[in-house]
């Protein structure tokens, strides 16, 4: 079985690698411009949730990659480029009369519904980089999202949605 890994640019953040084990749970490694890593683990029932967040000094990163076996892993990873093609970005501003003014980011289970990611949120001037599920938007947050155009577009349409039984 081949492994998938999947590549999300993270602008002004870095680059997150997300992959799916043999038994259905997804982690990923986000690695920040500063040089930051941390290993993520994301809930097996919503996979728009971060069950744990580990932050990795360099040499906690560096002896992972050894016990895991990260020279195999290159060769791998340098074809994701090519594998990426088809992903746009794109900044969603979320109106005011979106039903998710308030609400949680897991609220809207984007990722699950969409395959798109919201990778970082733009509020006033600052970037709140991987907003986690309890991240609560607020009229006029920008959304950073990263997927297909189709995935873009569904986003786009559930942040809009302003009927709050829809």
């Amino acid at each position: 079985m081949r492994v998938r890994v999947e590549q999300t640019a993270l602008p002004g953040i870095g680059v997150r690698h997300d992959l799916l084990t043999e038994s259905g749970r997804r982690l990923g490694v986000v690695s920040h411009r500063n040089g930051r890593r941390d290993l993520v683990l994301y809930d097996p029932d919503d996979p728009d949730s971060c069950q744990h967040d580990i932050p990795l000094t360099d040499d906690e990163a560096e002896a992972l990659a050894d016990i895991l076996g990260a020279s195999l892993m290159l060769g791998q990873l340098s074809g994701l480029r090519d594998q990426a093609a088809g992903l746009l970005t794109e900044q969603i501003a979320i109106p005011a009369g979106s039903k998710y003014v308030g609400r949680r980011l897991g609220d809207t289970k984007a990722r699950t519904r969409t395959s798109a990611s919201i990778v970082a949120v733009l509020r006033h001037g600052e970037v709140i980089a991987s907003p986690d599920p309890t991240f609560r938007f607020a009229a006029g947050d920008v959304v950073v999202v990263v997927g297909t155009r189709a995935g873009l577009d569904g986003v786009t349409a559930i942040l809009a949605d302003s009927d709050p039984d829809g």
